[in-house]
């Protein structure tokens, strides 16, 4: 209970906005507007990142590229507008955990660790997801407006943190091969 008396956990169903739903829209906003950067910068640096991914132990490193550049543009424009939010967080817990496995956990904690960074990034983005996906995108959203917002969260979310870590380990034992470094990305791909 609120100290006013009033439940601690109010029905949302009045049609009322509450805190909670600009919460989660400033969630959604700021963590699809991270991905969707991190996704155009990808786009841009087709060589340089498919390079990158080749270093870091990745197989078919372009197909790294193509992946990692659609999913980070995708969840963005997802998250932003609200529409299909629970299955757009599990994108990034997938993609931070691919990222903390292949990059950032023999780091340290610290971001600010050189010449890479730690980890701190990654978690706080994995966690930000992880609350969106099962508090939902709230009220100001597509998927409110299609009717589903209420439908996939709490333990749909939950489901869909697993299903994010899930998917990474799945990419993680299909393509990381951190003792096979690929160099050239474009040979690769023919492979």
């Amino acid at each position: 209970m609120k100290p006013n008396g009033g439940a601690l956990l109010r029905s949302r169903k009045d049609g009322d906005m509450e805190a909670y739903d600009f919460a989660q829209l400033a969630l959604r906003l700021a963590l699809g507007g991270v991905m969707l950067a991190h996704g155009i910068k990808h786009a841009r640096g087709r060589v340089k990142t498919s390079r990158w991914f080749g270093s870091i132990g990745f197989q078919r490193p372009m197909l790294q590229w193509f992946a990692s550049t659609a999913t980070e543009i995708g969840v963005g424009v997802l998250l932003i507008t609200g529409l299909f939010t629970v299955a757009a967080a599990a994108g990034v817990i997938g993609i931070m955990v691919v990222a903390f496995v292949s990059v950032h956990r023999k780091i340290g904690f610290w971001i600010t660790a050189r010449p890479d960074e730690g980890w701190e990034y990654v978690m706080v983005l994995a966690v930000v997801a992880s609350a969106v996906a099962i508090g939902g995108p709230g009220r100001v959203s597509l998927d409110e407006v299609i009717g589903i917002a209420t439908t996939l969260s709490g333990w749909v979310g939950v489901g869909a943190v697993v299903a994010g870590i899930v998917a990474a380990g799945t990419q993680l034992a299909v393509f990381f091969r951190p003792s096979s470094v690929v160099v050239d990305p474009v040979s690769s791909t023919a492979s």
